[in-house]
């Protein structure tokens, strides 16, 4: 039998405990048996495993060999300082290692958070005698003694309470206090049980004692710390896509390097010749840089969503939010403003708008807003006042606007419960007793019997009782709160059980919690951006529709699916349901709200899931990116989350929409530009073997553009604002690839072949001038040799200033919207100083085996410079134009 519907002696009977508690040795041996009253921790991976993870995943794996094969070429011909950009190469893998380890840490903390919220110690009855204990010690068959301001350690069942109210915000997201007592109640809904305590609530007022019957992870609190174990990490969009796109590069790289090594036995080049021929494919076909420029991508993304009240914990999370092609979202405070005001007044059959103008109510009607409520005294911006429940402040504030607050002594209270569904208050007013009510219509309407005219209390018969039905049914379908108000008389000597009966109804009460006014023209920039919202909300139906209505989800009729019909859908069902336009879901649980996100995914859509309470946290977890509310939110949900909303502003979410795309754009950019110098760094190593020429590229040359003069440039690309259009393309999908045969075509087709036509013409260029002959062969420290290969070298890296620009977009206009962000500017100059280092310095010409240009040369890349832009360029126009 479940224990909510025990009596209080019953309960303790049935755990075999009594008003005295345990024995020390019982309580010993149920210790051994439940185990300690804490939230267990599922196996963790050994930290070093997780540093291993981030140091042999693909990509880098693809750079340990670029550092292996520059150890190899130091070794076989040192001095040429390819051990230093080795060593380079190795800080770029530990750096990017350190970085995911953190990322794995962190899911831990969600854990810590949960039990974070639990109370170190608890005042205990055991062996007639009251002990304070360490919760970790609590069995199933403990008294415990509550008092206001106490967290609950354990589930319990009340014993007995003294006007007891606990906030339930952890558990329900609700931050309404909800008055409990001792009576058996036959609710099935642990939640809402009136004689229930759950672990992680909060007394707000009053003193109760409890039998606990359930400790650790068999609590509602631990089952819910459960599901956010099992939750899993979701690799994010980004991370498949670079999981992806290493396999392809290593694969690649290494097959070329193969084929070309083998080609150069084949052709005679002898083994190391070969080696270094095959070393240099790689090499050139390895971009080190990206990891570093998908980092700091990710960082600026993360930067500017912080600066638009977005704050990011989980960097990759910066590019999934670009990807969600769908926002399940809470309703109140993420769509509205989580602050009720009084619109409307219902008395003397006719209807009081509470606008701007000043309205005179009666005074009953005032003296039930003012008196029947359980505020409590705070502090409000560095003031006292009564803070509490939303929609009781709303209504103290109704009374004060519209004649006065009333103020009468409090003598007796009946406090709501979810059966009775209305609270009721007795004070003894100049005219003596009088009870103040106030709940929902239909529980007032059968223990009323008049109603209030302005000339006096009129019989309220069924004919009546339609008219107020209605008037309820007209405030409710505009989407506001209804409230029934109703007083009557007391004689002294009044038996409580008798106060609530022949009562004089005196009106209504329509409650909105308006939408934030930014909410509408945010939602209107999702649907324009492909992104579908569905509001997924513990609220009434009602009121989610016409919330819905007033923001722009609903236009028509929408879906409306109530957490009772979600539990009757089968798999197949709700799939279905989730195929509809307009959809809303309200009253749902904590496992719904996780099966929703679920299904959703398995659909193929990348999900972000706001939530702020610990009921949230399992659907947080389970979203591709969780997005946690800072103001309201709790600290499970905010650890649990990806993403925390400073400002609990839906609009938020839309602006950091737009700055996790930019982050996908950037890092197309990014790979344009670099997989554009792969080809002039390639072509050379072919001409080499195919054409019996000097070699126009050493590999120590290759590694200085990959690992210098391309790299700020490139990270300049993937720190870049998102365009205006970003937000008027659908979303990427999870079938779009950062590397697509568009973005290969141009790099490998169209650009990397003028790079490299410049790079090969500027070094035959200095030979003819320099008297050299075809078939003649230079060594490597010969100055024409040096000369040469410095003007293919310096021909690149022109020809990528160049490009910097040109990649900034793929269509419109050749150089891209608006200027480029500053560390473009920054990389530019550090590109134009590292090159004229390496050329004209001393120890560049050592370390990179250059020797410094005549100007002819310089003059002579001009031309390519200008022809790239132009034909780049033509082939934007007309990209555009077919579009």
């Amino acid at each position: 039998m479940k224990i909510q519907t025990l009596r209080p002696e019953d309960a303790l009977t049935s755990l075999q405990s009594g008003p005295d508690g345990l024995t020390a040795t019982e309580a010993a041996r149920r210790l051994e048996a439940f185990q300690a009253n804490s939230i267990l921790h599922m196996r963790t991976v050994p930290w070093w495993r997780r540093l291993a993870a981030g140091l042999t995943h693909f990509l880098a794996i693809v750079l340990w060999l670029a550092a292996l094969l520059a150890f190899i070429a130091e070794w076989s011909d040192p001095g040429k300082g390819m051990a230093t950009l080795g060593v380079a190469i190795l800080c770029v893998i530990l750096v990017n290692a350190l970085f995911s380890y953190w990322q794995e840490y962190r899911a831990e903390r969600s854990i810590l958070a949960l039990e974070g919220l639990m109370p170190d110690s608890v005042r205990v009855m055991r062996e007639a005698r009251l002990r304070k204990l360490n919760r970790s010690l609590l069995v199933p068959g403990d008294v415990l003694l509550l008092s206001a301001g106490d967290n609950v350690p354990a589930d319990c069942r009340i014993l007995e309470a003294f006007d007891v109210r606990i906030n339930a915000a952890t558990l329900t997201g609700e931050s309404y206090p909800v008055a409990r007592d001792a009576q058996p109640t036959d609710a099935p809904d642990l939640l809402h049980c009136r004689n229930i305590l759950l672990a992680g609530t909060v007394l707000v007022s009053g003193e109760a004692r409890a039998l606990v019957y359930a400790t650790g992870m068999r609590t509602e609190f631990g089952r819910i710390a459960q599901l956010v174990q099992t939750g899993g990490d979701i690799e994010s969009p980004l991370q498949r896509q670079i999981n992806r796109l290493s396999r392809l590069i290593a694969l690649l790289a290494m097959l070329l390097g193969g084929v070309f090594f083998v080609l150069g036995q084949w052709i005679g080049l002898g083994f190391w010749n070969s080696l270094l021929f095959g070393i240099g494919i790689i090499v050139a076909n390895v971009p080190e840089g990206l990891l570093p420029t998908v980092t700091l991508s990710l960082a600026m993304g993360a930067q500017r969503m912080a600066a638009r009240q977005a704050l990011i914990r989980n960097l990759p999370s910066v590019e999934t939010l670009g990807s969600a092609t769908v926002i399940c979202t809470d309703k109140t405070g993420t769509l509205t403003l989580n602050r009720m005001q009084a619109r409307v007044v219902v008395w003397a059959g006719r209807e009081t708008a509470l606008d701007s103008a000043p309205v005179i109510l009666p005074q009953a009607l005032r003296a039930v807003a003012s008196l029947c409520q359980t505020l409590q005294l705070g502090e409000v911006d560095g003031r006292q006042a009564l803070v509490g429940d939303p929609l009781e402040e709303a209504l103290l504030r109704m009374a004060q606007h519209s004649g006065g607050a009333v103020d009468f002594p409090l003598v007796d209270e009946l406090p709501f419960s979810a059966e009775r569904r209305m609270l009721s208050t007795l004070h003894r007013s100049t005219e003596g007793l009088v009870l103040y009510s106030k709940g929902a219509l239909e529980a007032l309407l059968p223990i009323a019997s008049r109603f209030l005219q302005e000339d006096g209390e009129q019989p309220l018969d069924e004919h009546e009782q339609e008219h107020w039905r209605e008037a309820e049914h007209r405030l409710a379908d505009r989407g506001l709160r209804v409230l029934a108000f109703a007083y009557r008389a007391v004689e002294e000597g009044y038996k409580r059980e008798d106060l609530e009966q022949d009562l004089v109804l005196i009106g209504l009460v329509g409650l909105e919690d308006p939408p934030r006014p930014e909410v509408p023209a945010a939602v209107r920039r999702c649907q324009q951006a492909g992104i579908r919202v569905l509001m997924v909300t513990g609220d009434h139906p009602r009121t989610a529709e016409a919330v819905a209505r007033e923001i722009g989800l609903a236009t028509g009729r929408p879906t409306v699916i109530t957490g009772t019909t979600l539990a009757s859908l089968s798999h197949s069902q709700l799939s279905l349901a989730l195929e509809a336009r307009e959809l809303i879901f309200a009253r749902v649980n904590p496992e719904q709200k996780l099966q929703i996100v679920k299904e959703l995914q398995a659909k193929g859509e990348t999900v972000a899931v706001t939530g702020d309470g610990v009921n949230d946290a399992p659907a947080l977890r389970q979203g591709d990116i969780g997005i946690a509310m800072g103001l309201s939110g709790s600290d499970a949900a905010r650890e649990a989350a990806d993403m925390v909303l400073l400002d609990d502003n839906f609009a938020s979410i839309v602006a950091a929409v737009e700055e996790g795309r930019a982050v996908f754009q950037n890092i197309r950019r990014f790979m344009s530009y670099i997989l554009t110098s792969n080809i002039p760094e390639v072509v050379p190593y072919l001409a080499f073997v195919l054409f019996r020429i000097p070699l126009p590229l050493t590999v120590v040359q290759i590694l200085a553009v990959d690992l210098g003069t391309d790299m700020l440039p490139a990270l300049g690309l993937g720190a870049e604002r998102p365009d205006r259009e970003v937000m008027q393309r659908p979303p990427p999908s999870r079938n779009d690839r950062l590397l697509d045969r568009r973005l290969l075509a141009r790099a490998y087709l169209f650009l990397g072949p003028m790079e490299a036509a410049a790079a090969l013409a500027a070094f035959f260029f200095v030979l003819r001038n320099g008297g050299w002959q075809y078939g003649e062969t230079l060594a490597p420290d010969e100055p024409l040799y040096q000369v040469a290969t410095t003007a293919c070298l310096a021909a690149i890296v022109v020809m990528q200033m160049m490009n910097v620009f040109l990649c900034r977009s793929e269509r419109g206009r050749p150089f891209g919207f608006g200027s480029p962000n500053p560390l473009i500017w920054a990389g530019l100059v550090c590109e134009v100083a590292l090159i004229l280092f390496i050329v004209y310095a001393p120890l560049g010409n050592w370390l990179f085996g250059t020797a410094p240009l005549p100007v002819s040369a310089w003059l002579f890349m001009i031309p390519f410079v200008l022809a790239m832009a132009l034909l780049e360029g033509i082939r934007k126009a007309r990209a555009t134009l077919d579009r």
